[in-house]
């Protein structure tokens, strides 16, 4: 078996000094570094956030990336947000100094399939994922999904309900962004006729729905702390009571549970219950984006074009297209652009050039890859807000070494409320 590159990241200096991890090509997602009790090399610096950075091989490299980190991650003293080791490098964070070795191992090759269940993808970052998703779906146990919207977290919760033990049971979606806050609890435990204005008849929630099968949370970082806590009850015990019911109800269901957030910096600021976090994360799995899905643009457009024109090949021509885009919603917005070309034909193509920013050349224009999101205007302006924020926070600590305290005093605001727009920025803009 050929030797393939891989990395050793030892700590050097700090209370973990000895510590190390190995980062493959075949590892299924980037390991995580920082006090959190799910990073693969967890520190004890009280200067480290939980997640503070992530690691991961690619082309040959190892890719280091701050998550959002209150102190930040600096490089042989230079603060990065997203930077290519080819090993010898030394990265600080907190009060703990990290070693890169680079080495030649010889480990399993990365599968060759294309798909797992309906989820779809040829690219290494998707291949590499599909031993995990195996493992998982037979685990019958939670599962936290993460990923940009549009990367296909709810295909990949079914694809897990289809592969495991409660496949001949219901598979129910309950998306907590798409209820009115006041309607939730009685969504998901159900409600007893007459417990409020408009219940006119009792219904079972989705917890009863999908008894004997599984249940898909998704966007819980969305879901409120009081409700919270009745679905840890629900989760620990296995039963419901119904809103303004009497009595508790069994149920047994697998919780899977999907998210854009940073479910870490919620518990971090008081926005998520630790406790459900750890309920729910017995595993974790994250989707990349379609841009960072090297070959899957072709790929997922041939699949999507063929199931819409009962078999037909795209043009060659749109595929070239199609490859040129960044698609900052992903799949979703590959799916849709592909179901509009199959619709109108070639009036696609004079739609897209109105609603769709130049190829490449703007990819890298925050503004313009905000506006393709066509998001309503509230949420763009906060986005394009967000996105200003984090540019003046990254450049400010640049300027002073990652110093937070320095780059607070030179903003003109104060260290607190400068460490509250740093972390609110980096959520935002997800």
């Amino acid at each position: 078996m050929a030797a393939t590159t891989c990395f050793v990241v030892r700590v050097a200096s700090g209370a973990d000094a000895g510590k190390s991890v190995e980062a493959t090509p075949a590892m299924p997602s980037p390991m995580l570094v920082g006090q959190g009790p799910f990073c693969d090399l967890r520190l004890q610096d009280r200067h480290a956030s939980r997640r503070h950075l992530s690691l991961d091989v690619v082309d040959g490299t190892l890719r280091v990336r701050d998550l959002g980190s209150t102190n930040g991650t600096r490089i042989n003293g230079l603060s990065v947000a997203t930077a290519f080791l080819q090993g010898g490098e030394r990265v600080m964070l907190g009060e703990t100094t990290l070693e890169v070795f680079r080495i030649g191992r010889s480990h399993s090759q990365i599968p060759r399939a294309t798909g797992f269940g309906k989820l779809v993808g040829a690219s290494e970052a998707m291949r590499k994922l599909y031993p995990l998703c195996e493992r998982l779906a037979g685990a019958d146990v939670p599962v936290v999904i993460e990923g940009e919207t549009g990367t296909g977290k709810e295909v990949l919760a079914e694809a897990l309900h289809e592969r495991g033990p409660r496949r001949e049971g219901p598979f129910t979606v309950f998306d907590c962004t798409a209820v009115p806050p006041n309607l939730l609890e009685a969504a998901l435990f159900g409600h007893e006729r007459g417990s409020f204005t408009g219940a006119t008849e009792t219904r079972a929630g989705v917890f009863e729905e999908a008894h004997g099968g599984t249940l898909l949370i998704d966007e819980i970082g969305d879901l409120e702390l009081e409700l919270q806590a009745k679905l840890l009850r629900a989760l620990e015990r296995g039963e419901v009571r119904r809103v303004g019911g009497k009595k508790w109800i069994k149920v047994s269901v697998r919780v899977l549970a999907a998210t854009r957030r940073d479910l870490d910096l919620a518990v971090e600021e008081g926005r998520f219950r630790d406790d459900l976090f750890y309920r729910l994360a017995v595993a974790r799995i994250e989707l990349p984006p379609l841009r960072e899905r090297h070959g899957d643009v072709a790929l997922l457009a041939r699949h999507f074009f063929r199931a819409m024109s009962r078999g037909a090949e795209p043009p060659e021509e749109l595929l070239a297209a199609l490859e040129g885009y960044p698609f900052p919603g992903n799949v979703r917005e590959l799916h849709n652009t592909i179901a509009r070309r199959v619709a109108l034909g070639d009036l696609a193509d004079a739609q897209a050039q109105r609603r769709r920013p130049a190829p490449r050349a703007e990819a890298s224009d925050p503004i313009a890859r905000i506006l393709a999101e066509e998001l309503p205007f509230p949420q763009a302006r906060q986005k394009m807000l967000a996105e200003f924020d984090q540019r003046y926070v990254e450049q400010v600590l640049a300027r002073h070494d990652g110093s937070v305290t320095k780059a607070a005093a030179a903003s003109g605001i104060a260290l607190r409320y400068f460490q509250m727009v740093r972390a609110r920025s980096k959520r935002d803009a997800g």
